[in-house]
């Protein structure tokens, strides 16, 4: 049954990463993945609220929602595309910008 619980959140969290970042793309425009770091932030701040839920609270938003939600994956190709390109203040904004960012949203979260 926890699984189920996982699969409905992340049901939502992969397609709401989808429209996110769609949605910015349109408006921002520019090689700078914003998309992705706005997500990552977003998803950090969502994780930092529920991480000490129980049950399926955690289960449902946390690992499955957050998670889905959330790409590292993205997060690391799009870094070292953008170092490839030669577009290294941009990557190097772009991968300590989602960490600092992430870690105070998740703490911000926390703290509420």
């Amino acid at each position: 049954m926890r699984a189920l619980w996982v699969m409905l959140g992340a049901g939502v969290g992969a397609p709401m990463r989808y429209l996110v970042d769609l949605g910015i793309r349109r408006l921002h425009g520019s090689s700078w993945p914003l998309g992705t770091l706005v997500i990552n932030v977003l998803g950090s701040f969502i994780l930092g609220l529920v991480i000490t839920a129980e049950g399926t609270t955690l289960l449902i938003i946390g690992t499955g929602f957050a998670g889905a939600f959330t790409t590292w994956s993205t997060f690391a190709m799009e870094t070292h595309t953008l170092f490839i390109a030669k577009k290294h203040g941009v990557a190097w904004l772009n991968l300590f910008g989602t960490l600092v960012l992430g870690i105070a949203a998740a703490a911000l979260a926390r703290a509420l």
